[in-house]
């Protein structure tokens, strides 16, 4: 079980999702940027690793407007061999990374442009992950999208979607529940279709669930992922005080943690803290997890 946190590392004192105005775009301008961010990503897993903080959702802005039409200069030469150093360290230092396309990515949409444009972003992110030579474990997460008021055509569009998009994403793509349109039932019936695996979003699970038992969900859930998947990935967080329902919390709510690893107990989860403060919270839960015997901080050998 490696424990992490998405995007932002607020002590790093950079950001590796740097990006610019299309108004501005230029090849020196894309090809700085990149570098930029790319040495940025290397120092929040400098501080990843001598904290034991091995997983790490990377931040889809790593390259600026990379699926947009403007973008036709081979960044992926040009910068190539800082995708292979980075991609060297994960590996031998046993983070695991993932990424999250924003949420106008949808491949269910009823706009054939919109579905075109998802495609392409969504074959920004595996071709990025490709870049940093990873295994199928870094995933590429989206939720199902919309309901467009006919959930059952909805679903089809999306199965039938994805058994047309290009092998190196579906060998990326997981789907995860979420907050108000499809729940990890809805999830395990598309992944019944499709093999695709299922992302467990236990607070969405709360937010809009069907009152399934966590510990049954979990084990449906984990059967989803095969042995190239890597462990199940789950996203962990919990409500915001006074705000809508479905607002992340600002800090880790550390008794509602651990009652989660008791709840997974028997199944071995990478989980990502959706929670505002970032690696303050993911060094909370580190130690909160510091008893559990699946806690992984260093490489496996």
């Amino acid at each position: 079980m490696r424990i992490g946190y998405p995007c932002i590392n607020r002590t790093a004192g950079c950001s590796a999702g740097r990006t610019f105005r299309l108004a501005s775009y230029s090849r020196d301008r894309l090809y700085s940027t990149v570098e930029a961010n790319l040495a940025c990503l290397d120092t929040i897993l400098d501080f990843n690793r001598d904290h034991g903080l091995l997983f790490f959702r990377i931040s889809s802005d790593l390259v600026p407007f990379a699926s947009h039409p403007i973008c036709s200069d081979p960044w992926q030469e040009a910068c190539g061999l800082g995708f292979a150093r980075i991609g060297r360290r994960i590996r031998e230092e046993g983070h695991r990374v993932s990424m999250h396309p924003d949420q106008f990515v949808l491949i269910n949409a009823l706009d054939p442009g919109i579905v075109e444009r998802s495609v392409a972003e969504l074959a920004y992110h595996a071709e990025v992950l490709d870049l940093f030579g990873l295994d199928a474990t870094a995933k590429v997460q989206v939720h199902v999208g919309g309901v467009y008021g006919d959930r059952e055509a909805s679903t089809r569009r999306f199965v039938d979607a994805y058994g047309r998009l290009p092998e190196p994403v579906r060998r990326r793509l997981v789907i995860e529940n979420d907050d108000g349109r499809y729940t990890t039932a809805d999830c395990l019936a598309i992944s019944d279709e499709t093999g695709v695996p299922v992302l467990f979003d236990r607070f969405h699970h709360d937010v809009f669930g069907a009152g399934e038992p966590v510990t049954d969900i979990i084990s449906r859930v984990a059967a989803t992922w095969g042995p190239g998947d890597g462990p199940p990935m789950t996203d962990f967080s919990t409500q915001a005080e006074g705000r809508r329902p479905g607002a992340h919390a600002a800090s880790l709510d550390r008794e509602a943690f651990v009652r989660f690893l008791a709840e997974s107990r028997g199944y071995d989860l990478d989980v990502m803290l959706e929670i505002k403060d970032k690696e303050v919270s993911a060094l909370r839960a580190l130690e909160a997890a510091r008893a559990d015997p699946r806690l992984v901080t260093g490489p496996v050998r």
